[in-house]
């Protein structure tokens, strides 16, 4: 009994003060289901871009009501200023 707690009180002080050993253990214990998840993200996502896409040039256009509001603008105003020395 007491051999059990001296492995487990070691394998404990080694997670707990050991980065190497931390990341070896975190790899074993989550790493590899991430790594899964992650490639299945980038294939789901690289899937919706191809359904997305279509042949030739997106060009996005700006609406008409936007596109004659930003001209209106001519210039700010101008202030007077007196230079302090």
């Amino acid at each position: 009994m007491k051999l059990v707690f001296n492995i487990i009180l070691i394998f404990l002080l080694l997670i707990a003060f050991v980065p190497f050993f931390r990341r070896f253990v975190f790899h074993l214990l989550v790493g590899r289901q991430l790594i899964k998840e992650q490639e299945r993200q980038y294939r789901a996502q690289q899937q919706q871009q191809r359904q997305n896409a279509k042949p030739g040039v997106r060009v996005d256009n700006v609406p008409q009501s936007d596109a004659n509001q930003s001209s209106r603008f001519r210039g700010g105003e101008y202030v007077d200023y007196e230079e302090v020395k």
